[in-house]
């Protein structure tokens, strides 16, 4: 009996002295990855640097900890205190988040400079065949604040943000992807248009993504989705307060050129009045259009080759995506 003791505690231990050399390895790894990203030149790609980098959660997670997070991409820089994120090893395809505020935004070209603070911030991310099978992000009582003249832009009781895989759109020949997008906030407040107790929900769609997240910086996405002939579909913009609201739909693409082509389709009550201050005729009207005979403004915004009209007439240029 004492022997065969002796052999499963001797067993016992090798299995615990391979995990622990295999978690080890593993955590190594994940560590090289991440700092991996601050080789990045932060022009094609984002650069992630960390004023300190570790990974825990031995034995059975993997805890990423970086604390004074930077992350540049092209004229725009984020800072953050804080970000973590958490995977269970028998569950790798599934990540969790979590951030610790504020994130300090600079635009070095514009010169704007905002803050975003929150109480709370998680997000998770899911992983199936490689693909994004759901993403959400979700925010309580988030605060924009004006970093050059110190004051609130916005803020809101609770956001959230998701991406779900849609399934049937899959296109395997092509790995090709479709993501469903659908994000909320409530209890909006922005002092600059007057605006209290705001709520707003969004629903689109996202063709023709890459069905394989391995594959994601190979080459330019915004190209790639164009040729791939990839759509935005926005389902349903919704946005109401207690003296005002904003219906939109529409679809928008890119041509060969990178300029959005689509249509947006606009209805709201009390938002001419609303911004009024803000915008001055014509651009007001020709924006969200006449009152029809039930006071409702109503108007058709058109996308085409680097012009943005209303109707038939041309308000603006857009400038290529690519």
């Amino acid at each position: 009996m004492s022997k065969r003791i002796i052999i499963l505690g001797v067993v016992v231990v090798l299995v615990v002295l391979a995990w622990s050399g295999a978690w080890l390895f593993l955590a190594g790894q994940v560590r090289q990855q991440v700092e991996a990203l601050a080789l990045a030149d932060g022009e094609t790609a984002p650069q992630l640097t960390c004023g300190d980098l570790s990974v825990g959660g031995y034995p059975f997670r993997f805890d990423l900890d970086c604390t004074d997070a930077v992350l540049v991409a092209a004229d725009v820089m984020a800072e953050m205190p804080e970000l973590r994120a958490s995977v269970m090893v028998y569950r790798p395809n599934h990540i969790l988040a979590w951030a610790k505020g504020p994130l300090e935004l600079s635009d070095a070209f514009t010169g704007q400079r905002s803050a975003l603070e929150w109480t709370g911030m998680e997000a998770s991310l899911r992983i199936e065949d490689w693909r994004v099978a759901r993403f959400s992000l979700i925010a309580d009582a988030p605060t924009w604040t004006d970093r050059l003249f110190e004051h609130q832009i916005a803020k809101a009781d609770h956001v959230e943000f998701h991406l779900l895989d849609i399934p049937e759109a899959h296109d395997a020949d092509r790995h090709l992807a479709a993501l469903a997008n659908y994000a909320s906030a409530r209890g909006v407040e922005a002092p600059g248009l007057g605006l209290t107790g705001g709520e707003a929900e969004l629903e689109a769609e996202i063709s023709a993504l890459p069905d394989d997240i391995r594959t994601l910086g190979a080459e330019p996405l915004l190209p790639a989705w164009q040729r791939n002939g990839g759509v935005l579909t926005l389902t349903r913009l919704h946005a109401t307060d207690a003296t005002a609201d904003l219906e939109a739909t529409g679809h928008i693409a890119l041509d060969e050129q990178g300029f959005p082509n689509g249509t947006i389709e606009i209805t709201s009550s009390g938002v001419a009045e609303r911004i009024g201050p803000l915008i001055e005729e014509p651009w007001r009207t020709l924006v969200l259009g006449v009152p029809g005979e039930d006071g409702r403004h109503k108007n058709q915004i058109n996308l085409r080759g680097g012009t943005l009209s209303s109707g038939l007439v041309p308000i603006a240029t857009v400038p290529s995506l690519f």
